[in-house]
């Protein structure tokens, strides 16, 4: 059955998959809560074709980012191949429960995702609607966890998007990555337009969303001369050196002037990812992935951010 499940995943367009058993998770984790009969946490993780980076980093496109690389990755091929692995494992009579992540309901009552619009976030929902996303694929032999939080993987660095499925079927369990990938570098805190993540790799998701969303004028070539004129500190909010607060961070994003929100609330982003980025530069770079490209993904200088402010 393991290989029917690898060759079903393949074939719906994941590119890594991997099988957790119930074991590595302590009894109160959520996955227990939403499928109390998982025995098995089946990981898949999927590229983000390099090329929906691109046009960020040239400055030639956008959207294509948020429409291909997230909006129809999240909403349309994931929840697709998690379907039909489901489907495999409920025609050989196993349980099967699809888990991908809500973007718009949040367990915290005062954060948010820099991917979605703010007010159409729900707050300080059930802390049991969802799993640890980043702690199971680890457990599920994706791939390792980098300084900045992201998935990091042998294949594709950052760039790719991961979700599971619960069932109560024993599957052989893959190995757990040996961290080799982060080197603890901090080229993903430097990319940061609005210095978002601390020196401990932290992001503070307001002020993620700020620049994710364009706030840097260095970095958004959409923003007229007089953007945000109505703000006192309108000069430091443009140079990504304002520190915001939940508050301020709102009337930031009512006036940040980019492309139009995808369908689902997912915004533009700006920054490209900076830090997803700059990550998988440097990891080119050390030669260290194990998917290879007949030019490499940075063919220009770029100004570092803190250096264009």
């Amino acid at each position: 059955m393991e290989n029917k499940i690898i060759s079903t995943a393949k074939k719906c367009e994941a590119d890594i998959i991997g099988f957790a058993p119930a074991e590595r998770f302590d009894r109160d984790n959520n996955i227990f809560k939403l499928l109390p009969e998982t025995k098995t946490v089946i990981g898949l993780a999927f590229r983000i074709p390099r090329g929906a980076y691109r046009g960020i980093e040239e400055g030639s496109t956008y959207y294509q980012y948020t429409t291909m690389a997230v909006e129809n990755m999240e909403e349309t091929i994931m929840p697709m191949a998690q379907l039909r692995v489901a489907c495999e494992l409920e025609e050989q009579g196993y349980l099967a429960l699809p888990q991908r992540r809500h973007q718009q309901i949040m367990a915290q009552e005062n954060s948010t995702n820099p991917e979605v619009a703010y007010d159409s976030i729900y707050r300080g929902m059930d802390k049991e609607l969802q799993m640890d996303f980043l702690d199971a694929a680890v457990k599920c032999g994706l791939g390792e966890k980098g300084l900045h939080g992201a998935l990091l993987t042998d294949e594709f660095g950052p760039m790719v998007s991961y979700c599971f499925v619960l069932t109560d079927a024993k599957l052989p369990p893959a190995e757990v990555y040996r961290p080799h990938l982060c080197d603890g570098c901090g080229k993903c805190i430097a990319a940061c337009p609005g210095g978002a993540i601390d020196n401990d790799g932290n992001v503070d998701p307001w002020q993620c969303a700020v620049y994710y969303n364009g706030a840097n004028g260095t970095k958004n070539p959409f923003m007229p001369p007089d953007a945000f004129k109505e703000f006192d500190n309108r000069l430091e909010i443009i140079a990504g050196k304002a520190k915001v607060t939940p508050e301020t961070a709102r009337k930031i994003l009512d006036n940040i002037y980019f492309y139009p929100s995808a369908q689902h609330a997912y915004q533009c982003s700006i920054c490209g990812r900076a830090c997803d980025i700059d990550c998988y530069v440097h990891l080119e770079e050390k030669g260290v992935l194990t998917k290879k490209f007949k030019t490499p993904f940075r063919k220009r200088e770029k100004c570092p951010a803190k250096k264009c402010q």
